[in-house]
């Protein structure tokens, strides 16, 4: 059930760090990439816009309003993610090849000058000691925007999340941000996350799909019951769905599915879903992370999937796509 705080309760209500132009800037170059487009959201709103920035030449600018201190996600067409801190009235630059993106060099402001430090060093470590070393930036930094960010991606957002050793960084983090507000809230639910697992009870919670039907725990009980989360800019996720809808076919009302779409608008999924045929409940609240069935549930990753019997009970979490039609052939046989 991973990785639920991912861009949603992780990065903090910063402060306002404010100049009088209350502009943002990215100006961009990359080697080996003629012409594509990128896609950005500033994680911290509620209600986020994903906008599209546009490559041309290897060259491309995106320019916003911003009047606080924010933390920006740019999702890269291969589906790999870099994240920006923007600050009111700065200009960043980033610079790279398209053929090594984990290299790429974002600097002009002093937090993304750290955040690149550390990333490049990370490059150079094994998964275990980026994890560690997320740990000690955190531990040696509690106070800063780019401690937030490595909590969400390297403790919640790992192929194996560390729910205890997360809650621990969040509150060490909350003492030294008494007033983030999503922090808090974040603090109070990993106690809650690190327990959840086999055998545990799915949360209640409710929302209306993108075909305003109202979709609860309640409406799903069959033999068994799959949620899962999906993006069009994640293709794992969107082959995880085409696999769900022949297991759906095969096995019919014994098999009930909620999708949950992390996207800016249900326009952006609903061409996949019909092309697809898919017709099981989809959700798309065009909040991304920030979405309320994502905190209820407490997914925060894509793919991700929750299976659990008709009384709710679960019996597997996060299956991957290649073991996802044996799991449920074992449990539906």
């Amino acid at each position: 059930m991973r990785r639920y705080v991912a861009y949603l309760l992780l990065v903090p209500l910063l402060v306002a760090c404010g100049t009088k132009s209350g502009r943002f800037r990215i100006e961009g170059h990359l080697k080996n990439m003629n012409q594509a487009e990128f896609y950005i959201y500033n994680s911290d709103d509620g209600n986020p816009r994903l906008d599209t920035i546009r490559v041309a030449d290897g060259r491309f600018i995106y320019e916003t309003d911003l009047d606080k201190l924010a933390t920006f996600v740019l999702l890269y067409p291969n589906s790999s993610e870099q994240v920006i801190f923007g600050e009111s009235g700065a200009t960043v630059e980033m610079e790279g090849d398209a053929s090594n993106l984990k290299e790429m060099e974002v600097t002009g402001t002093e937090l993304n000058d750290i955040m690149t430090s550390w990333r490049k060093n990370a490059n150079r470590l094994t998964p275990p000691e980026v994890k560690q070393s997320a740990i000690d930036f955190i531990k040696e930094n509690p106070s800063s925007v780019v401690s937030n960010y490595l909590l969400n991606r390297y403790l919640l957002l790992a192929e194996t999340p560390d729910y205890e050793k997360a809650e621990e960084m969040a509150r060490l983090m909350l003492k030294a941000q008494p007033e983030n507000g999503r922090l808090l809230r974040l603090s109070k639910q990993l106690s809650g996350l690190k327990t959840y697992q086999v055998g545990k009870k799915v949360p209640n919670f409710s929302a209306t799909d993108i075909n305003g039907r109202r979709v609860s725990l309640e409406s799903l009980r069959s033999e068994l019951n799959i949620i899962n989360t999906w993006a069009m800019w994640n293709y794992d996720s969107q082959s995880m769905q085409r696999k769900l809808h022949a297991l759906k076919r095969n096995y019919g009302n014994r098999l009930s599915i909620v999708s949950i779409c992390i996207e800016a608008s249900p326009k952006i999924c609903r061409p996949f879903l019909e092309r697809d045929s898919i017709t099981w409940s989809n959700i798309c609240d065009g909040q991304l992370w920030d979405s309320p069935v994502l905190q209820q549930l407490g997914f925060s990753n894509v793919p991700a999937n929750l299976l659990f019997d008709r009384q709710g009970k679960i019996v597997a979490v996060d299956v991957k796509a290649n073991d996802l039609e044996e799991k449920v052939n074992s449990i539906l046989k």
